[in-house]
């Protein structure tokens, strides 16, 4: 079962980097960026968070929370966001309850072996919860700023 682009997104808690806990209801009122990434300190992600952090003053404008999501552990998530100076909160994932939630896990290819990892996304959930626009398989260059215009839109009514 994923979610559906008009849909209400389930409500989920995950837990995040900076202690935090991260849980969909609680953040009703604005709208959420979710965005999944294959590995935490790797070229293409470091590169896409990188993006999302350099927008940020402008996703907070337009009401919008950015949450990165991957499959890596708490301490790889806490490194990668202190390294690279990211002004937003990491989602560990290990059980893949997010990733399967928005069925991110994709058979992929790396030097001739297949693995299922995640299919680089982004999903946009509006201020009530409902799932707003949805990017997959994304590709990194300009894809935070085509986001933020989305998050734009939508704030705008």
């Amino acid at each position: 079962m994923s979610v559906s682009t008009g849909q209400p997104v389930p409500d989920f808690t995950a837990i995040a980097t900076g202690d935090t806990t991260v849980t969909l209801s609680e953040l009703k009122g604005r709208q959420v960026v979710l965005f999944f990434y294959p590995k935490a300190s790797t070229p293409g992600c470091t590169t896409e968070g990188g993006d999302f952090r350099d927008h940020k003053e402008a996703f907070e404008a337009a009401n919008t929370v950015i949450l990165g999501v991957s499959r890596d552990g708490l301490r790889a998530q806490e490194n990668f966001k202190a390294k690279q100076a990211f002004n937003y909160e990491l989602i560990s994932d290990k059980e893949e309850t997010l990733c399967g939630l928005f069925d991110v896990i994709k058979l992929k290819k790396l030097y001739g072996k297949e693995h299922l990892g995640i299919e680089r996304s982004t999903f946009l959930i509006d201020a009530e919860g409902n799932l707003a626009r949805e990017w997959r398989g994304v590709k990194v260059p300009g894809h935070a700023q085509e986001v933020l215009e989305a998050a734009q839109a939508l704030h705008a009514g």
